[in-house]
């Protein structure tokens, strides 16, 4: 079993006083009032583009105006990964964040071998050397870090691992009445951009998500911003389904969209951030635009699953 990491949060309150005699074994009390931020995006740093990072640097400011925990859904640094790459184009923009990060890997991170420097470069806030996939606590959140660029079928390590870490965040819940949890990775299911999605690559995680009530995933890839309504993996809308965010839109050169894929919501070609604002049971969402600092997209989800 891969260690999970803690993270704290800010926000939080006294439970307010129950009944003479304090709570029966079949009324638990509820988790503490919390409210964590979550922002980033992935795509980020391009060591070949003719303006030496500018894009990355203008989404680097506005997370410097954002407190929060800072995620990235892989591909963090252009062409290669390399020591170098990670040294002279990511480090200077969004390394400054490094303390707060809590990456993914994406398939340019595997143009090194083993994607060795990414874990040379975030250490333990990449997880499990190797590995590449993780979860921690925010909030009253489970958050998941996956890897799109190894094993994701049943009988996998990874694929064994997230049921594990799904059944063990079930039995806390039980126990806590949190009920939120996110998951994010590089390579979509669903999208509009080039990559039409990843042909089915993520459908089995997918469906482990769906089966244990996971209520949000945040992907990368395809260099745009893009929301979906709640879907199974087969891509049906469904209230019960997983909302996928897109957020490739970190600084790397921006993609143009093709034909809008089914229960796609909203759709945007800009460079910029996305923030989560994670409740107790809901959450709200906005992407943020780089340089302008316009919000798009804005969105409030009452309830969890």
């Amino acid at each position: 079993m891969l260690a999970s990491l803690a993270v704290a949060c800010s926000g939080g309150g006294a439970n307010p006083p129950g009944p003479p005699g304090g709570p029966t074994p079949f009324d638990p009390p509820g988790p503490t009032p919390q409210v964590a931020v979550m922002v980033g995006a992935g795509d980020i740093a391009d060591c070949g583009a003719a303006d030496r990072g500018a894009n990355a640097e203008a989404t680097a400011k506005l997370i410097d105006r954002i407190a929060g925990t800072v995620f990235t859904t892989g591909d963090n640094v252009y062409f290669n990964a390399t020591a170098a790459d990670f040294r002279n184009c990511y480090e200077p923009r969004w390394g400054r964040h490094k303390g707060r990060t809590y990456p993914s890997p994406g398939n340019h991170e595997y143009q090194s071998p083993g994607a060795l420097p990414y874990f040379d470069y975030f250490g333990d806030r990449a997880g499990p050397r190797g590995a590449g996939f993780y979860s921690y606590t925010l909030g009253n959140w489970h958050i998941i870090s996956l890897n799109s660029e190894v094993g994701v079928s049943q009988g996998q390590e990874q694929y064994v691992w997230l049921r594990d870490d799904l059944e063990e965040n079930r039995a806390r819940e039980r126990a806590t009445r949190t009920r939120c949890t996110l998951a994010y990775w590089h390579t979509p299911l669903f999208s509009s951009g080039p990559s039409g999605g990843t042909s089915g690559r993520m459908r089995e995680i997918w469906n482990l998500l769906y089966e244990f009530g996971v209520d949000v995933a945040v992907t990368g890839h395809d260099h745009v911003y893009e929301r979906f309504a709640p879907q199974d993996a087969a891509g049906r809308r469904d209230a019960f389904g997983i909302q996928e965010f897109i957020v490739g839109t970190g600084g790397v050169p921006l993609y143009d969209f093709n034909a809008p894929g089914p229960n796609s919501l909203f759709r945007l070609k800009a460079y910029g951030v996305l923030k989560l604002t994670l409740r107790d049971v809901g959450y709200d969402s906005v992407f943020i635009e780089a340089g302008s600092e316009l919000q798009h997209d804005a969105t409030s989800n009452a309830l969890c699953h």
